[in-house]
Formats: structure tokens, sequence, C-alpha cells
């Protein structure tokens, strides 16, 4: 057995299998063009936002059966089932344009989704429990996810250049079919080990034994909260994160503010204009946050505890957002973008310690539907606040709506701010 250093973890092929899985599911050539693409095709903030509802909301109904399925017979089958479902979700978007047919491919988009979220990382966790190395926990996802930033910041230039020739937002989904086929084979390749715990159908009475891990599945989940602890480290990741992914995508909108304005590249057409900055802004934030993701680890050492780390990381983020909201009010678009870009680092150096911090607190049997939890508390979430930013920037602006979900999460803290379990506590 290879000996591991006490101050790192071995890069072997299943390391790097785990990184190019984040690499490729990142290359969503979409992602920095949605809101633009659907201004485009006339829909308002608000309907826009409720389209992000859709999605968040049939990720909440699926999320516990899915990660259920993963528990029980198998992850890697709940992979590969992710990715079919996003296949055919860029496809119909590619296809057949409509308010209505959206709101279906938002369904395909969110059993990916859910057949995903909170899967992956159970795998990685079960790696590390079965190689001895869950010390290493937030360095290891710390250094998968900077893969993924990685991918992030590939795709959003590869994304610009395919608007800047074709003129047109519809090619970027076609072109993410691509690296997800390439992802569903590589969910494929993965050892069965991987799997976890799973009910075997060798025997007879295969049914009822399903359904009594099915029970033994879904009790674990529900001890999830009983614990006081384990709620406010669910709540406080969960609503952090879903604040982000409710407002991160209207960057775009201060981009395209600032691409308008600058005197260097006035000679091209809008749209043009347009991709240009937005594929270098992105690229850089990508860029960034995957170290930022790879040093997650190293700064939240550096705090007093872990916990002092989580807590202050989310009273960070609510400052960074309402700058950037009074920046954008004041059509201070350049500084706003960098101010974003500083929340964009600080929610991948956040992410993979709020991942570590909950897995201290979940058994590894019901590692897959506990994460799965945590990422239905964030679709709940978004679900709600997806349609309020709509209304939000379509009633007082951008800037107005990220001033108030700023108020809204230094609010929330109180309640959900994570520390040291008490001698009161189960």
């Amino acid at each position: 057995m290879k000996i591991v250093s006490k101050d790192t973890f071995p890069r072997n092929s299943q390391f790097y299998k785990f990184s190019l899985y984040g690499f490729l599911k990142n290359l969503k050539f979409f992602d920095p063009f949605i809101i633009l693409f659907f201004r485009e095709m006339g829909l308002s903030f608000l309907e826009i936002g409720t389209l992000f509802s859709i999605r968040e909301i049939t990720i909440n109904v699926f999320e516990i059966p899915t990660g259920v399925i993963a528990d029980t017979y198998g992850r890697r089958i709940s992979m590969i089932f992710s990715f079919i479902s996003y296949i055919l979700s860029f496809l119909i978007f590619y296809f057949f344009p409509g308010f209505g047919i959206y709101a279906g491919a938002m369904v395909f988009f969110a059993g990916g989704e859910a057949f995903r979220t909170g899967t992956h990382k159970a795998m990685i966790l079960e790696y590390l429990k079965i190689n001895n190395l869950l010390q290493f926990k937030v360095d290891y996802y710390g250094h998968t996810r900077g893969w993924s930033q990685f991918g992030s910041a590939v795709s959003s230039l590869i994304a610009a250049a395919l608007v800047f020739y074709s003129g047109s937002y519809k090619i970027i989904f076609l072109s993410s079919t691509i690296p997800y086929v390439f992802a569903l084979f590589l969910m494929i390749s993965y050892p069965k080990e991987l799997d976890g715990d799973i009910a075997h159908g060798e025997e007879n009475g295969t049914l009822s034994k399903t359904k009594k891990q099915i029970m033994v599945t879904l009790e674990g989940f529900a001890s999830l909260f009983k614990s006081r602890r384990t709620l406010r480290g669910l709540f406080n990741s969960s609503f952090f994160d879903a604040v982000f992914k409710t407002i991160k995508d209207y960057l775009q909108p201060v981009i395209r503010q600032y691409a308008l304005l600058l005197p260097l590249i006035v000679a091209l057409e809008e749209d043009k204009r347009v991709s240009v900055i937005i594929g270098v802004v992105y690229f850089t934030l990508f860029i960034l946050t995957s170290i930022s993701s790879r040093n997650s680890d190293k700064l939240s050492r550096k705090m007093k505890s872990l916990t002092r780390a989580i807590n202050l990381s989310f009273l960070f983020g609510a400052l960074l957002i309402v700058v950037t909201g009074i920046l954008f009010n004041f059509h201070l678009y350049f500084p706003a973008i960098l101010i974003f870009v500083l929340y964009y680092m600080l929610e991948n150096i956040k992410r993979p310690m709020n991942v570590g911090y909950i897995s201290e607190l979940i058994s590894s049997r019901v590692m897959a539907t506990g994460l799965s939890g945590e990422s239905q508390l964030k679709a709940l979430f978004v679900a709600v606040l997806a349609p309020l930013m709509g209304f939000l920037a379509d009633k007082i602006g951008v800037g107005g709506g990220f001033i108030v979900f700023a108020v809204v999460l230094v609010c929330s803290f109180p309640l959900i701010a994570v520390g040291r379990k008490s001698n009161h506590e189960g």
C-alpha cells in the first residue's frame, strides 16, 4: 500500500477522475450568458426568476428520492441518470424555444441536478473513508472543486468564442452536450466500491430487502434534523449557497452595461462586444475562484476554528453583496464587477469548509442522502428567492435587489450561525 504523507494526499488515477469530473461538468457554456439569453428571448426578470424557481422546486421534489436511489442502488447509476437528463435539457433549449418549453427543459435540468448533487460528494468522501484519508477532506474536496472552477474558466472563453462567431446564444446549449457525453462515460468508469453500502438482490425477498433498505436510508435522513448542531450546519450552508446561486448570474447585466461603455471596442457590434468582455471577466473570475478553492483548507486552518471561518465568511459575503449593489446603483460598473468577483471567490472558499463541517455531523452510511438533503434545502430557498430577486430587479433594479438580499443574509445569521456542540444538543 502506498504510504501517504501526513501533510498531503495521493494524486492517483481516482483523484484525477474526480478532478476531470469537476472540469467536465462545469463546461456549461450557457452559464455566462443565461440571463442575457433569456432577456434576448423577451423574458422579464420575473419570468427568468420563475424559470429558476421551477428548476429548484423540481429539484426539491426529486432530491430525496434520488438521494435514496443513490444510497440504495448505487451512486454511479445516479450519476449516469444525471448526465442523461442534463443532455436532454440542453437539446430542448436548443431546438424548442419558448417560455413553456423552457419550463420543461428546466425540469430535465433539475433532474440532472437532483441525481448529481450530494451524490458525487458522497463518492469522494466514500473514497477518502476507504483509503483512510478523511483528515484531508477539506483539502481534497477543495482541490477537486478547484478543477471545477478551472473548467468554468475554460468554458467562459469557449462560450464567448461561440457567441462571437455565431452571433447567437443558442449554440452554447448544443455545444454543452459534448463535454457531458464525455462525463457520462467517465461515470461508467468509476469503481464499484464508490457505490457505497447498497442493497443486493441475490437472495429471495429482494423487494422486501430493498424496501427495508429505503426505510433505513429515510430514517437516516430524518435523524439529521434531530440535532440542533446539524440543523445549523445544514441551514448555514444551504442558505448562503442559495443566495449566491440566486444572484450570481445577475453579474451578466452588470458586465453588459460596462461593455457598452468601453470605447476601445466600440467598433464591434453590441453582442460581440458583450461576448468579449464576458469571456474575459468570467475567465479571470473562475481562475481566481479555482485558486481560492484550492486554498480553502489553508485559509480555514489560519482561523481559530472551522466554525469561526464559516461564520466570518458568511458575514463577509453579505458585506460584499451590499457593496456591489451600491456601486451598481451609482453606475460604477467596473468596481462593482471587482467586488462581485471577490464574492465569487468567497463562495468557493466557504463551500469546501461547509462540506467538511457537514461531513463531521453525518454518518457515512447516509452521506449521499444527507448531502442531498442539504442540496434540497438550498433548492427550496432558491425556489423562493429567485422570483423575489426577479421581481426586485424589475421594480428597483439589480443593485437594489442585491442590497435587499444582503440585509436578509445579515438578519438570518443569528439563527444559523454554526458553533461547537453544547452539552444540551443531540
